[in-house]
């Protein structure tokens, strides 16, 4: 097993895998080895295919099926080398819209949080289409107050991207970093480390009750409500698409299906 886990290791870093990747992959490939182990397959082809059923009669979500799959697609392509090909049909994932905040829920929920650290979070989540994971690993290096931009390094699959700053930001912003190196995060902990990004998901859940909204909504839906709200007042889809930092525009046009202007116009009949 050490042997395997070395293996496994080399390829991560030839492949450049992001920390979270290596550690759903190495968690999905014990997992299938350890199911193989158990019911003693001779046929690949039907041990993945007995891994992805067990899966479906767990009723997990089709994200976590398709992570496991390509995890065993890894092992055998990339550790193992194997040539022969691997039928592995990944599985359709549900469509869910995503919850997008109004501009008053917004504004309301940055008014009820008292501490400033999260509220300048929370204002910059929005202003920029920033991810949670993306907030706590921005350095004051990363900001250009001056030409009103942030720079995202090394964010979801590896990439870098540049979205913008709000000029209303610009005072809170210079006042975080006064004191801070460029190398020194914006938002740190109490120990001067990296913020841990399920108390700032606590602290929004808890900043969504006092303002007494009850949509089902979470960090990320600043991210889903940046990208609405552009749409809305009529930025071009491909630029939101760089902003955001999706490879395919048509992620971006999820987008277009909750920001619809003519529909809500529209009036019921009754």
């Amino acid at each position: 097993m050490d042997n395997l886990l070395d293996k496994i290791n080399k390829e991560f870093i030839l492949g450049n895998y992001s920390f979270k990747t290596r550690k759903a992959y190495l968690l999905y490939i014990k997992e299938y080895i350890s199911f193989c182990n158990k019911y003693n397959f001779k046929d690949k082809q039907v041990a993945i295919q007995e891994y992805a059923l067990n899966k479906h009669k767990r009723d997990l979500a089709p994200q976590t099926i398709n992570l496991a799959l390509n995890a065993v697609k890894f092992l055998y392509l990339k550790v193992f080398k194997d040539k022969e090909k691997i039928d592995i049909k990944c599985v359709k994932r549900n469509k869910k819209l995503p919850v997008v905040l109004s501009k008053k829920e917004i504004e309301k929920i940055i008014s009820v949080t008292k501490n400033k650290k999260y509220k300048l979070m929370i204002s910059l989540s929005y202003a920029c289409g920033l991810r949670v994971s993306e907030v706590v690993k921005l350095k004051v290096k990363d900001l250009n107050i001056k030409e009103l931009l942030v720079y995202i390094k090394k964010s979801k699959g590896n990439k870098d991207r540049i979205s913008i700053l709000p000029e209303k930001l610009k005072k809170d912003l210079y006042n975080i970093i006064s004191l801070k190196d460029v190398n020194d995060y914006i938002f740190e902990s109490n120990r001067g480390d990296k913020l841990c990004t399920a108390s700032i998901q606590k602290m929004f859940k808890k900043s969504l009750k006092i303002a007494s909204i009850n949509k089902k909504a979470s960090f990320h839906s600043l991210r889903h409500s940046f990208a609405t709200h552009l749409l809305e007042n009529g930025t071009n889809l491909r630029y939101i698409q760089k902003l955001l930092g999706h490879n395919n525009v048509h992620t971006t046009q999820t987008y277009t299906e909750v920001s619809n202007p003519a529909l809500k116009n529209i009036k019921s009949p009754l």
